[in-house]
């Protein structure tokens, strides 16, 4: 399903002239000031269909955004029984400029949620380096009753960062989920959750970290 995933901008060149700064904790406050080139391997799941997810890359190479059209979970009322939960892999192929190497910071994800009282969902994140076991993973809940946009942000400390492999070429992962469950919630009534937005002008958004690779 590599084409389901149109890059829309993603092979972006960075045009900053100015060198990384570095900073006490021993990365960098600005990026690389060479080209970082995203390419996609593979995108699979329920929550995004062939054709229904886009990426591009931010003009200064701090973070790219995904955007989803079709990333809907729903309980309740006429929805399929297996609706409840839905995920979506995205398999990235991560081209940095020679001699650093990145990690995602943090990561803001956002949509709409409508949860009857009683009902409750969750959204889930992981990231992961191919090969490596090393895997970061955060989840936020949300209880109804809830009818609005909702916004959640996965942050992690400098400390605890998983940074791609130096000198080796490693497909970065990243696996999303929407789960929400009726709970207590009135029979037939319907709870859902997207990781999109009624208007569409919503986007998940990954910000990147720099640091620069030990001599070899």
């Amino acid at each position: 399903m590599a084409g389901g995933l149109f890059l829309g901008g993603a092979i972006a060149a960075l045009l900053a002239t100015a060198f990384p700064v570095q900073d006490p904790s021993g990365g960098f406050t600005d990026p690389p000031p060479d080209k970082i080139v995203i390419k996609i391997a593979t995108v699979n799941g329920s929550g995004c269909p062939q054709g229904t997810a886009a990426i591009a890359v931010s003009p200064d190479n701090t973070a790219f955004t995904v955007t989803y059209s079709n990333y809907l979970a729903q309980v309740g009322g006429s929805a399929d029984p297996t609706a409840f939960r839905k995920n979506c892999q995205l398999n990235l192929i991560v081209h940095v400029p020679q001699g650093f190497t990145y990690a995602i910071a943090s990561a803001d994800y956002r949509g709409f949620a409508s949860l009857q009282r009683g009902a409750n969902s969750t959204e889930k994140a992981s990231y992961y380096f191919q090969g490596s076991s090393n895997t970061a993973a955060l989840s936020h809940p949300f209880s109804g009753p809830y009818n609005d946009n909702w916004q959640a942000t996965d942050t992690t400390d400098w400390a605890q960062l998983v940074w791609a492999p130096c000198g080796v070429q490693r497909n970065f992962n990243i696996n999303t989920e929407l789960r929400v469950n009726a709970g207590t919630s009135a029979p037939g009534s319907t709870s859902f959750m997207t990781m999109d937005s009624t208007d569409g002008d919503l986007s998940t958004i990954y910000h990147l970290a720099w640091k620069e690779c030990p001599d070899s």
